[in-house]
């Protein structure tokens, strides 16, 4: 289901329907822009004859349709650096005239510049947070309106990371009374909680009023998850405040029985809050929020609704795969069920602010969020994308940041940094103490806006006085500096110097904010689960950029390909993280790859649960498990039992060497715990290729324009068996009321783009993402190949609302 954050009354698609007069009003505006590339050294201002440009929707990312290009480098994902420009043609609505109306970007990669009919707005110039920009007495109410918006991608030195580029959220105009309810001016706690009752309390921020002398009044409306109205307030809003912004602290209003936000039940209630003027409303705005308490101390760690909590997570870049940056929300659903399926209850916006629509679905799916503002705190250079420095910038971001997320119960800690501690010229303002100084700073801003959350820095090296991979660092266990004045303790990797730490600081409270996949459950059994506060895996899923060679165009170091399929050790991740009974059979291919990274041994063993092998020969299997012990049979035949006394990395991992593959057939495994199997896993080879199949992964699909449709397309044997090895290639054929969004094979390595078709098959399978139009209607999609028995998969979108 589609969630758009309860801000606005209202949504309209493409009308302009008022419900009141003086109530604001919301249009998304994702359709019908027109796009191009510029010229390296084009510079643009004002109004373009768009005549012959492209058509996009939102949201674009324009990378992503680029080339790929070894010369652009691999931290960028070998993508060239390109700015773009885009138009888009709007009528404005007599009802807007004598209103304060407002042109909202959720955000832009990696800057921009706004212009509308021609005159400069203004800019952006971190794109992973938005602005909103006045429009109101530029408007054309005869004629037509024209928003234009050039966008900078910062060149390929300047992020270590893919980015992606342009429009690449949503975009929206807002409608209000110019005396209403400012940006992200509803901040809703809950200070406190019992079983029998919950205290909400709101402050609500007004605008256009200042020193007003005429009456206003602020009503507060609670629902509950059902929807039913659960408690109300009102209070008279304070005359005579010369302030620009009018603060309001309403009434504390108590909710009964609350149904608490867990990861578990993630319960989420709304508080609406009426602005009215001499009895009129003019102005009304909700937000969802939880009801929940977070607590971090040295002992237990955290604690969500006074229980011990572990975080197990994931620390990642914002790319959705296929996707690109593009943040639709279908995509971020998708990632979070699939971590959710595998046991997590964590991520770590690595390493800026995250989508809006990414921490509506945290708080709905039950996610943890660590939620992160910058990278390096640089004044330029190679890790600070932003188009202004560090000093001008960080506490307007900041502010834009806290305001923005502060109402989502999934958001339980502040990250304002990555990694400082390699260079002073990455720590913030020249102030000589590592960063400590500029923490304090950006701590102090934080609590002016929510000080319900502790705050935090993850740190590398993880040595004071920035030690790293040197003689100095043999038994030298002092924490950085940075780290011991932060709330938490966040380290990247060096779990074994916990306990050193410890010694030398006992009142840290540690979270590990990057673990090295390749050490798989080692960071996991490294830790004292049981007062630390928990772990986020890098790289869990794979991404694009910080590729250490070409063609390989990111990061697959991974438990889960960027196509969100599982590799066999995403199975032994989940081993641990949940109490389901696992037992999971893989199969190593080749040898694998190892660097160094951040003074870790990072990499990983390629492994695939088929059972397609070359005759003759010879395998290594391993299988993972929580059980106590696993048997591995092929065709029938027992190769003998294996207990589950591994420890660090090799805890729930077995290894069966030199195993005879022969000619195929059959491998299994059975996990038992007292001597009763509590979970088994098998594989087959399987026959040849005859015939290709689809299957649609979600039900139901939305003719909103905006809803995603996920099909996979394998090749199988007789039996309806996927053939993992085929590499058929397939041609994909849409009719109807949706396009094709991007057709992708998985491999990490291949040169081609998303909208090349046909696409080969890679172990044996496609992923194809379409995308609805604004109309409902039947779609078919039909898959052939010059190999293979092809098939048509009809689908149907339906009306929004029905």
């Amino acid at each position: 289901m589609k969630i758009r954050r309860l801000l606005t009354l209202i949504l309209c698609a493409g009308a302009f329907a008022l419900a009141h007069s003086q109530e604001r009003t919301a249009l998304l505006l994702n359709f019908d822009w027109k796009f191009r590339l510029l010229q390296d050294g084009e510079e643009i201002a004002g109004v373009q004859d768009d005549a012959l440009w492209r058509t996009v929707n939102l949201p674009h990312d324009y990378q992503m349709e680029l080339p790929w290009s070894q010369r652009a480098g691999g931290a960028r994902g070998f993508k060239e650096s390109r700015s773009a420009v885009y138009q888009n043609h709007f009528k404005a609505d007599p009802s807007w005239r004598d209103r304060k109306v407002l042109l909202d970007f959720e955000g832009i990669m990696t800057s921009g510049e706004f212009f509308i009919n021609g005159h400069r707005l203004g800019v952006i110039p971190y794109g992973y947070l938005g602005a909103e920009f006045d429009i109101s007495r530029f408007l054309d109410y005869d004629g037509e309106n024209i928003a234009t918006v050039v966008c900078h991608v910062a060149p390929s030195d300047r992020s270590r990371w893919y980015t992606g580029g342009g429009l690449f959220r949503d975009v929206h105009i807002y409608t209000k009374n110019p005396v209403s309810v400012t940006r992200h001016g509803l901040y809703i706690t809950t200070p406190r909680i019992s079983a029998s009752e919950a205290q909400v309390a709101l402050q609500v921020e007004i605008e256009g009023a200042r020193a007003q002398r005429f009456d206003m009044t602020l009503e507060s409306h609670i629902y509950d998850p059902d929807g039913r109205e659960v408690a109300s307030g009102q209070c008279d809003v304070p005359k005579y405040i010369k302030l620009l912004v009018n603060e309001v602290q309403m009434p504390v209003v108590s909710v009964p029985s609350p149904r608490l936000w867990s990861c578990e039940e993630p319960n989420l209630y709304r508080a609406e809050v009426v602005l009215k003027k001499d009895g009129e409303i003019i102005d009304r705005v909700s937000d969802e929020f939880g009801i929940r308490t977070i607590e971090f101390n040295k002992e237990q760690g955290f604690l969500l609704n006074g229980k011990k909590v572990f975080l197990r997570g994931i620390a990642n870049h914002h790319d959705l795969g296929v996707l690109g940056a593009a943040a639709f929300e279908d995509g971020i659903e998708r990632l979070m069920k699939t971590l959710k399926a595998f046991g997590y209850n964590h991520i770590r916006t690595s390493h800026n602010p995250y989508s809006p629509a990414f921490l509506r679905l945290a708080d709905k799916y039950g996610i943890l969020i660590v939620d992160e503002l910058f990278d390096k705190w640089q004044q330029g250079g190679s890790c600070w994308v932003a188009s202004e420095p560090f000093d001008q910038l960080w506490y307007k971001a900041e502010t834009e940041w806290i305001r923005r997320d502060r109402n989502h119960p999934s958001v339980i800690m502040w990250s304002f940094g990555n990694e400082l501690q390699t260079s002073e010229s990455w720590a913030g303002l020249p102030t000589n103490d590592w960063g400590v100084t500029t923490y304090r700073l950006m701590k102090t801003l934080s609590q002016r806006y929510d000080a319900t959350r502790p705050t935090m820095v993850a740190m590398f090296p993880a040595r004071a006085n920035a030690i790293r991979n040197d003689p100095e660092w043999a038994g030298n266990f002092t924490p950085p500096e940075l780290s011991c004045v932060t709330d938490v303790a966040a380290y990247n990797y060096q779990y074994p110097a916990y306990k050193g730490y410890l010694e030398h600081n006992p009142d840290l409270i540690i979270y590990q904010s990057e673990a090295t996949v390749n050490d798989l459950l080692g960071p996991w059994e490294g830790m004292d689960r049981q007062k630390m506060v928990g772990l986020a895996y890098w790289g869990a899923v794979e991404y694009w950029g910080e590729s250490n060679g070409w063609p390989k165009k990111g990061w697959n170091y991974s438990f889960f390909s960027h196509n969100l399929d599982p590799y066999p050790q995403a199975y032994l991740i989940k081993s641990a993280m949940t109490d389901e009974p696992i037992c999971c059979v893989g199969v190593q291919d080749g040898k694998g790859e190892e660097m160094m990274w951040n003074d870790n041994l990072v990499g990983t063993t390629f492994i695939s649960s088929h059972w397609n092998r070359a005759a003759g020969s010879r395998q290594q299997v391993y299988v993972y498990t929580n059980a106590e012990e696993a048997e591995l049979f092929v065709n029938g035949q027992s190769l003998g039992t294996k207990r589950n006394d591994g420890t660090g990395k090799g805890k729930n991992r077995m290894l069966w060497a030199d195993v005879e593959y022969g000619n195929g057939g059959e491998i299994h495994a059975i996990a038992r715990t007292g001597g009763r199997e509590v979970a088994r896993h098998e594989l087959r080879t399987t026959g040849k290729s005859v015939r290709l199949k689809v299957v649609e992964e979600q039900a139901g699909w939305r003719a909103d324009g905006m809803n995603l449709k996920y099909i996979h397309v394998c090749a199988v044997d007789k039996e309806g068996n996927m053939v993992p090895t085929a590499a058929a290639e397939v041609k994909v054929d849409l009719a109807g009321e949706a396009t094709i969004h991007a057709i992708d094979n998985g491999d990490h390595y291949t040169d081609e783009l998303f909208d090349v078709n046909p696409k080969t098959l890679y172990k044996g399978q496609v992923l194809v993402v379409l995308r609805s139009t604004r109309t409902a209607g039947n779609v078919a999609l039909t898959v052939s190949s010059p190999t293979l028995k092809g098939c048509t998969l009809k689908l149907k979108t339906t009306a929004v609302g029905q």
